[in-house]
């Protein structure tokens, strides 16, 4: 997500400045924090007055080429720790990153399941079109690793990780858009976030076992352009203390990984 801020007023007690956002959100921000966005910037407005939040939402890799591309952006909020950190070494944020959320993943599946998904292991089964995203996007790095763990437990066949790579259908540019393509029954199954899943009416979940399971850890930086030094950080000072938390919170992230 990105995040980019205006102020009406300069002489507003709480933020006298301009307040920017990136996660990638577009605060830039990563998509899977698209359904907290609204809230997030709801709340933080109300609580500094005078200011106003541009929010834009992609996946976290493809925000973070936009701003190494000159994208304007004050905060970049990312799925990973990996695209923040991209940034700081390229000389375009400034550290540290702020860890403000984690995440849990599930199994999401067309309301009617054709396929007959119910379990992990189905993931793998001949004929199931899994809906998966690019190599860049953190949901993959994410989905990678649970596949891994599942592959270790009892009751997984040899051959689980190669026969689930086989099942991928297609591969998408950010984790809301696999959702949007198990929803309408062009694939069979997907792994997403749990907040993700939670945000859709359209789809059913697959529960993943508590010991397989993979916390994403969320992370934001304060891009170096920024004209709003003061405010981004206040911004994510907020988002990582009681307040922000709360918020996100509501939406089934977890609390920020120590």
């Amino acid at each position: 997500m990105l995040f980019r801020g205006s102020s009406s007023s300069a002489s507003s007690p709480r933020c006298s400045r301009p307040v920017p956002v990136g996660t990638r959100r577009q605060v830039p921000h990563g998509s899977s924090s698209r359904s907290s966005a609204p809230r997030v910037k709801t709340e933080f407005e109300a609580a500094n007055s005078g200011t106003t939040l541009t929010i834009s939402t992609d996946s976290s890799a493809a925000l973070e080429t936009k701003i190494e591309q000159g994208a304007p952006a004050d905060v970049f909020l990312s799925a990973d720790t990996i695209n923040p950190q991209k940034l700081i070494a390229r000389g375009l944020a400034t550290g540290p990153m702020v860890v403000f959320a984690g995440n849990k993943l599930t199994i999401v599946v067309p309301k009617d399941n054709p396929a007959g998904v119910k379990k992990p292991a189905d993931l793998a089964r001949a004929g199931v079109d899994v809906i998966a995203a690019g190599d860049e996007v953190p949901i993959t790095k994410y989905a990678t690793q649970l596949i891994h763990n599942l592959a270790g437990l009892p009751g997984y066949p040899a051959g689980f990780e190669a026969a689930y790579a086989a099942n991928v259908a297609s591969r998408e540019e950010n984790v809301g858009a696999i959702v949007g393509k198990i929803a309408l029954g062009q694939g069979d199954a997907g792994i997403v976030y749990v907040t993700d899943a939670a945000a859709a009416s359209d789809v059913r979940t697959v529960d993943v076992p508590a010991s397989a399971n993979v916390i994403a850890t969320y992370g934001g930086v304060l891009v170096k352009a920024s004209k709003h030094e003061a405010e981004a950080r206040a911004f994510l000072a907020w988002l990582a203390g009681p307040s922000g938390q709360a918020v996100l919170a509501r939406f089934g992230f977890l609390p920020a990984p120590s």
